[in-house]
């Protein structure tokens, strides 16, 4: 392994999925992308933080919803909304259209339609409702965990399934990954469900088997709808797979 080319993936996956300066010596590549599909939940895992670091510095002047809602703001404003965008096309694309061609022409397309708008809205209101439901350091945990390993989860889909583009911007990402990759993925990403404000290791371990049902739900009906996945139905899945977190967190607590 070489240090040099695996922090060049890394800077890679950071330049990819936010608007995060990265320095210049990195250079960019489109086939470097399929490799450092690894580093994208180490990615999330910063977002996260960011999330975290923003949401527990604005308790200290506002309300947790105030909070809440300026860290989701931080998040979207590094990422650009990348994978809210997939949200909203997928959205947009699976609840238009029956034909295979037809959803691939609407998720194309850069408008937003009802679909997308109203999924997007749900959406973002459930991650701000929830996590301001939580205990304070648990949702700043829970968000470098919902950050992080929903993108682990959501490139999974690049060792079981097709991409069915024959181009499009995910396209060098849409190679097949190997076990090892994957297995790098899931140890950058998986860990964070277990800290630290989880130490009863059960609340992990239900919400790996809640992720686990939801990628092969997930799976399933990209394939049945459109014969594999595009990189908006990985950006939807994050975002199911990251609320499901939220979502699983608060009924853990709430039970």
């Amino acid at each position: 392994m070489n240090p040099l080319a695996e922090l060049r993936y890394f800077f890679t996956a950071l330049g990819y999925f936010t608007r995060v300066p990265v320095p210049r010596w990195v250079g960019f590549e489109p086939q470097w992308l399929n490799a450092a599909a690894r580093y994208f939940p180490l990615v999330g895992a910063l977002i996260g933080a960011l999330a975290a670091l923003v949401y527990l510095a604005a308790l200290h002047v506002f309300p947790a919803s105030v909070a809440v809602l300026l860290s989701m703001g931080a998040t979207l404003l590094a990422t650009g909304a990348f994978h809210e965008d997939g949200l909203a096309d997928c959205l947009d694309a699976f609840g238009g259209a029956y034909q295979r061609e037809d959803v691939l022409r609407i998720m194309r397309d850069s408008r937003i339609g009802a679909f997308g708008a109203i999924g997007l809205v749900i959406a973002l209101a459930l991650k701000w409702q929830t996590l301001a439901a939580l205990p304070p350091w648990r949702a700043a945990t829970l968000m470098i965990a919902g950050h992080a390993a929903s993108r682990a989860f959501a490139i999974s889909y690049l060792v079981s399934l097709d991409y069915v583009r024959p181009e499009g911007k995910a396209k060098p990402v849409a190679q097949r990954m190997s076990a090892l990759a994957l297995g790098c993925a899931f140890v950058f990403g998986l860990p964070w469900l277990f800290w630290p404000a989880w130490p009863d290791w059960r609340a992990g371990v239900t919400t790996l088997a809640v992720l686990g049902a939801l990628r092969y739900a997930l799976g399933r009906y990209f394939v049945r709808r459109i014969g594999g996945y595009t990189g908006d139905c990985l950006g939807f899945a994050q975002q199911v797979f990251e609320l499901a977190i939220y979502l699983m967190g608060l009924a853990w607590i709430s039970s």
